[in-house]
C-alpha cells in the first residue's frame, strides 16, 4: 500500500504503532488501576511516599506511615507506580518520535499540529495525574485524566495511520456521518468516564431497564456537577443511590445512540470501504456485549477493564479510519509524492 508519508522511514514507522499499542495497553493498566481502588495507592507524587519505589521493609513503612499519615498498602502502591513507570517511558518515545517527524517533514506529512499534539497532552496529562492524588481522587480530574489518555491514543493513531497508511476517500455524507460517530463516541467515553470515576457501575440493577425503570432516577444534575468530591454532592451531601444510578441510567442512552450511528455509518461503508465497516461492526458488539455482561455479571474485574478497552478500540477504529480519508485531488498529490520518493 502506498505510504502517506514517504518521508517517514519504517523504522519510525514501525515506533509510532508502537506507541499506539503502547498507549492502548496504558490505558487498560490505568483503569486497572482505579478499578482496583489503587488510584491513591502513593500520596504523593511523581514518587511513592516520598521514593522512587514502593517502601517494603518494617521501617520504611513505619516513616511512611508517620509522615505522610494513614495505611501503607504496599501492594496498591506497586499499581500506581507501575503505571506511572509505563506512562514515563510512553512520554519518552513520544518525545522522540516528535523529534525523528519534525526533522523529516515533506509537503505530504502529517500537519505540525498532529506531531506537536501529543508531547503537548503528555504534559497535560503528568498534571492531571498529579492533581488526581492531590484532589483525592475528584471525578472531574480522573476523568479528565481518563480523556487525556483517550486523546493521546486518538493522536497518536491519527498520527501512525496519515504516516503510514494509504489515503481513501469516501462519500462526504460517508465522511459526515463518521465524524458525528467520533463526536457521539467521545461524548459516550466521557460519560463512561463519570460512571467509573464516581463509581457508579452497579447503581442500575438489571438490564435494559435500570431498577425497574426506563425513567432517570432523581438528581441527575446534581450528579453531573464537576466542582464536587468524590462521594459527595457540591453542597457536601453524600450522593445517594438515585445519584448514581441517574449517571448510570444517562450512560446507557448515549450507548443506545452511539449504537445506532455506528450501525448507520456501518451501513455506509459496506460498499465503499467494507473492511472498515465489519472491523467498526465487531468493536460495536464488543463493547455493546461487554457493557451488558458487567451489569448482569455484577462488574467482574476483568470485564470492567475489558469495557474500558473496548471504548478505546472503538475509537481507534474510527480515528484509523477518518485520519485517511482525502479528497482525490489529495489522493493523486500522494500517488505522485509516492512515486518520485520510489524513483530516488
Amino acid at each position: 500500500m502506498l505510504s502517506a508519508s514517504p518521508a517517514v522511514s519504517p523504522r519510525v514507522r514501525l515506533l509510532l504503532w508502537v506507541a499506539v499499542v503502547w498507549t492502548f495497553c496504558l490505558l487498560m493498566l490505568g483503569a486497572w488501576v482505579r478499578l482496583h481502588d489503587a488510584g491513591l495507592g502513593c500520596p504523593d507524587w511523581p514518587g511513592c511516599y516520598g521514593h522512587l519505589t514502593v517502601p517494603e521493609a518494617p521501617h520504611e513503612i513505619a516513616k511512611a506511615s508517620a509522615q505522610f499519615g494513614g495505611t501503607v498498602e504496599p501492594a496498591k502502591g506497586w499499581k500506581e507506580m507501575i503505571h506511572r513507570y509505563a506512562a514515563g517511558g510512553l512520554g519518552l518515545l513520544v518525545l522522540a518520535l516528535t523529534v525523528a517527524l519534525l526533522r523529516k517533514r515533506t509537503p505530504h506529512s502529517a500537519p505540525v499540529w498532529l506531531v506537536l499534539a501529543p508531547p503537548l497532552v503528555i504534559l497535560l496529562q503528568a498534571l492531571l495525574g498529579m492533581w488526581t492524588v492531590t484532589l483525592k481522587l475528584m471525578p472531574v480530574v480522573v476523568t479528565a485524566h481518563l480523556m487525556g489518555g483517550m486523546s493521546m491514543l486518538a493522536l497518536l493513531t491519527a498520527l501512525a495511520a496519515r504516516s503510514t497508511l494509504a489515503p481513501m476517500a469516501l462519500p462526504a455524507e460517508t465522511r459526515s456521518v463518521a465524524w458525528l460517530a467520533l463526536a457521539l463516541v467521545a461524548v459516550q467515553i466521557v460519560l463512561g468516564g463519570w460512571v467509573s470515576t464516581n463509581y457508579a457501575g452497579l447503581a442500575c440493577d438489571g438490564f435494559p431497564a435500570c431498577r425497574g425503570s426506563f425513567a432517570p432516577a432523581p438528581g441527575l444534575l446534581d450528579a453531573l456537577r464537576p466542582d464536587r468530591a468524590l462521594g459527595l454532592t457540591a453542597d457536601g451531601n453524600p450522593l445517594t443511590i438515585d445519584h448514581l444510578a441517574a449517571i448510570h441510567w444517562l450512560h446507557r442512552c448515549g450507548a443506545l445512540l452511539v449504537t445506532l450511528l455506528v450501525l448507520a455509518l456501518v451501513l455506509r461503508l459496506w460498499r465503499d470501504a467494507r473492511p472498515f465497516a465489519l472491523a467498526l461492526l465487531a468493536a460495536l458488539v464488543l463493547q455493546v456485549a461487554l457493557g451488558v455482561a458487567n451489569v448482569e455479571l455484577s462488574l467482574p474485574l476483568p470485564l470492567a477493564v475489558a469495557h474500558n478497552g473496548g471504548a478505546a478500540l472503538l475509537l481507534l477504529t474510527l480515528i484509523t479510519l477518518l485520519a485517511r480519508l482525502r479528497r482525490p485531488k489529495e489522493i493523486h498529490g500522494y500517488a505522485n509524492a509516492g512515486r518520485a520518493f520510489a524513483l530516488r
